[in-house]
């Protein structure tokens, strides 16, 4: 076995929750996020709710400069970074620059800033050939999804690894799920790791809204959100990002850091099957939480919480509540199950280092966080989703999973150091 990985510090942009201690306020409150889109005019669109973040770059921390040069994905990064780092008690002063790395997950890159610049550079769709003379000078980095590693490496002082992971939904898993490897097998002895995705612009939502992925419950946008619900029609859109410091554990102890968990095992699977599709069956995601725990070297009945990838579509809550019941057996009717995208919506490559964060957080309080807006559970999904408030409850390992388009699954094992 490797060497053992653990988490000492944690940075949230989440939509109702800018920084660790809002973020958890809004979850254990059991408050949602979901709101009508107001970055731009949604009026010609099918689906017209986002969970969006309220987010002053300015007031975070980053300069006029940096702002003008990134995209707000990578101004999401930069800041989560900032706060796993600061909250880690690491300095970069006392970092070895060449053993600490950098991942990054992301499902669709600067979205927002090359939206933007199409818009500038094209007169409003008017012209067509763009006019290049109008777009911003670091254009190129908006092309290129690497960019958001290097402004990530930059901001820390890391010159170790520094790679961009682009999975689909589950990019935020296998970022850190790949940086914990890195220290296992001794390349590094810190990474900062996790995801971001800015996604909320027309393009994206046109996307959606022709595969009527997502939820068309406009008149209601706060309660629009509805995992294992009998009456979700779609998830919600969202944004944001979560970094993580992730050290070595005996390094970690050593220097009597603040251990939040260990990261006891990690793995991902391909269904090779269809680009949007899922079968009922949940094969390959059970696939992927056999081979967590496997790493884990844990039993099924030793997961007290599964932190759901629950997104709201019919196939998705199908499948994995299939694959839960697959791999934990009669356990998994006892295990307190619940999907957070009733409350912050779905940020695509983020959601996954969003949904470690709060499972990071659910064993540090022993507080499960709520499936908001489960009224009428879908009879075909009859497990126990924790619906509309918090539950006190002892949690010393979590499970968090998560599928992507493109046919990926993954799933972490989260616990408690000791």
């Amino acid at each position: 076995m490797g060497r053992r990985v653990v988490i000492t510090g944690i940075g949230v942009v989440a939509p109702g929750g800018v920084g660790v201690k809002d973020f958890w306020s809004l979850l254990s409150d059991g408050r949602t996020a979901t709101r009508g889109i107001t970055f731009f005019d949604p009026t010609p669109f099918r689906s017209r709710v986002a969970a969006e973040v309220d987010f002053d770059p300015e007031a975070l921390g980053l300069s006029p400069q940096e702002i003008r040069r990134m995209d707000r994905a990578a101004q999401f990064a930069v800041v989560t970074a900032a706060e796993a780092l600061a909250g880690s008690g690491l300095e970069t002063a006392d970092l070895d620059p060449y053993r600490t790395g950098v991942t990054v997950g992301s499902a669709v890159g600067a979205t927002m800033g090359l939206d933007q610049e199409y818009r500038v550079t094209s007169d409003g769709g008017r012209l067509d050939l763009n006019d290049h003379r109008y777009a911003v000078p670091h254009l190129y980095d908006f092309f290129v999804p690497s960019s958001f590693a290097s402004e990530v490496a930059w901001s820390t002082g890391a010159e170790g690894p520094a790679t961009v992971v682009s999975t689909g939904c589950t990019s935020g898993l296998d970022s850190v799920g790949y940086a914990a490897e890195l220290i296992r097998e001794g390349s590094v002895d810190v990474m900062i790791a996790g995801a971001t995705d800015a996604p909320i612009s027309p393009i994206t939502v046109a996307c959606f809204d022709a595969i009527k992925a997502t939820t068309s419950r406009n008149d209601d946008p706060e309660h629009a959100s509805r995992p294992f619900d009998n009456s979700r029609n779609g998830f919600v859109l969202g944004e944001g990002s979560a970094m993580f410091v992730l050290e070595e554990y005996e390094a970690a102890k050593a220097r009597g850091a603040h251990i939040y968990c260990e990261i006891a095992g990690y793995a991902t699977r391909s269904n090779a099957f269809h680009m949007t599709g899922l079968r009922p069956e949940g094969l390959e995601m059970a696939e992927a939480i056999r081979q967590a725990l496997d790493e884990a070297r844990m039993n099924p009945d030793e997961i007290d919480y599964v932190n759901a990838h629950g997104s709201g579509t019919k196939q998705n809550d199908r499948h994995e509540t299939a694959a839960v019941k697959r791999t934990l057996g009669e356990h998994a009717y006892r295990t307190p199950m619940s999907s957070i995208k009733s409350m912050v919506g779905h940020s695509l490559g983020a959601i996954g280092s969003i949904e470690i964060a709060a499972s990071a957080l659910a064993i540090e309080n022993n507080l499960v966080p709520p499936t908001a807006n489960l009224h009428e559970p879908d009879p075909q999904c009859d497990l126990d989703y924790v619906p509309l408030k918090a539950r006190e409850w002892t949690t010393d390992a979590v499970l968090s999973v998560g599928s992507g388009f493109g046919g990926f699954q993954s799933a972490m094992v989260l616990r408690r150091a000791s």
